[in-house]
């Protein structure tokens, strides 16, 4: 597990000068689709992970892979970018960087992310609706949601918006009608 202090000490600065370079270059937007790209990547790839992470596997090994990765996919100044994180051995910290960066683009494009679990995929004219309310909530210009399907729901959808939750599942109604009627 990553120490948070240490984590912070080098995540924090590699994400602004990542935001740095893309506003030199009016790219912070296209870094941004690069940085979900790559979450998802590491994300789907347990096998990419474990490289990433392995501090055994040499950084030739890690770059040539991530040069694979990037070829088609990402802007060649993000691809430099991870070469750089490669050559500072702080490919560890890939994911948390790009997190971060996102973190920095909402910020900058007035963009709340809404963390939502439902019970089943979302169909689309749901995902504007919470949009929608999040949008009403808090005042933000977008919203950019990150869905989880978790059956265990039973039905409807919790929607975390920072420290805000929003329940409206099935298991959170039947939970609060079960206080209800026990007070």
């Amino acid at each position: 597990m990553k120490d948070s202090l240490l984590s912070a000490a080098v995540v924090e600065p590699y994400a602004d000068a990542l935001m740095a370079l893309a506003d030199a270059r009016d790219l912070a937007d296209r870094f941004g689709e690069d940085a979900r790209t790559l979450l998802a990547a590491l994300e789907a790839s347990e096998d990419l992970r474990q490289l990433i992470a392995n501090p055994t596997i040499a950084i030739d090994s890690k770059k040539r892979v991530l040069r694979t990765l990037a070829s088609d996919r990402l802007d060649p100044l993000f691809a430099n970018f991870l070469m750089l994180l490669a050559d500072k051995n702080r490919l560890f910290f890939l994911d948390d960087i790009c997190r971060q960066y996102l973190t920095l683009l909402r910020r900058r494009n007035q963009t709340v992310l809404a963390e939502v679990t439902a019970a089943i995929e979302l169909a689309g004219s749901q995902r504007d609706t919470i949009r929608d309310r999040v949008k009403n909530i808090t005042g933000a210009r977008d919203v950019e949601l990150e869905v989880k399907v978790d059956p265990d729901l039973l039905g409807g959808a919790i929607v975390r918006v920072g420290s805000q939750v929003l329940d409206a599942s099935l298991r959170g109604q039947l939970r609060r009608l079960s206080l209800q009627l026990a007070s």
